[in-house]
């Protein structure tokens, strides 16, 4: 489920997954996914800000095409970009159930059917301005706020990822992040909020923790 994230630029703004089927994630009305968001997130961590990179984004200019999250969870409308993929991968019959899929890579081509026809491909930049200053697109973000972003992607979200088992993408981003004097992201991946066991000894429990 997408969780409300303030942003220094646009007040509170929607941010994270909202399917547990794939690993495709929104921020408003800008959608990307999780391997990508990743993979800018670990570039961007080894280098030193000012920095920037080039992101491709699928964007719905039109609100009304995203649809209603609840309503397609519940099974009572399908509208929009959100009510196709619930026709596709509807909630599960057992709440138990409600949990992110950390193969929802394997979705990705689907999703990308069917986001095509609701909007359209943007490059945008993910830049360091500052050690406090993060931004995505039109968002930008304290570095507490990024960090909290990160942190969302890390757990799964809501309600975090199925057997606590996490996609090699969100490992890797950890690992190698941790393995170079981060200037972007201390405080996040590089201190005792967040240890990668396999790649500098620390005294975590086993695997990772936050």
């Amino acid at each position: 489920m997408p969780l409300s994230f303030e942003s220094r630029s646009h007040g509170p703004v929607a941010f994270g997954f909202f399917n547990i089927e794939s690993d495709m994630l929104l921020l408003e009305r800008t959608f990307f996914f999780c391997d990508d968001f990743c993979t800018w997130i670990a570039t961007l961590s080894e280098q030193a800000s000012p920095a920037a990179l080039d992101c491709e984004v699928s964007v719905i200019r039109n609100p009304r095409d995203i649809g209603d999250l609840m309503d397609a969870i519940h099974g009572i409308r399908f509208t929009g970009f959100i009510g196709r993929v619930y026709q596709q991968f509807p909630f599960p019959a057992d709440p138990s159930g409600f949990r992110q899929n950390p193969e929802g890579n394997r979705t990705r081509q689907k999703m990308q059917a069917l986001i095509a026809p609701f909007s359209v491909l943007q490059t945008v930049q993910m830049t360091v301005n500052s050690p406090d200053s993060f931004r995505f697109g039109a968002y930008e973000f304290t570095q507490n706020a990024c960090h909290r972003l990160i942190r969302y992607v890390w757990q799964g979200g809501y309600p975090r990822w199925k057997q606590d088992i996490r996609p090699a993408c969100v490992t890797a981003m950890a690992e190698k992040s941790t393995r170079v004097p981060t200037r972007f992201l201390p405080g996040c991946l590089h201190n005792r909020n967040f240890h990668v066991c396999c790649s500098h000894p620390c005294n975590c429990k086993k695997n990772t923790t936050f």
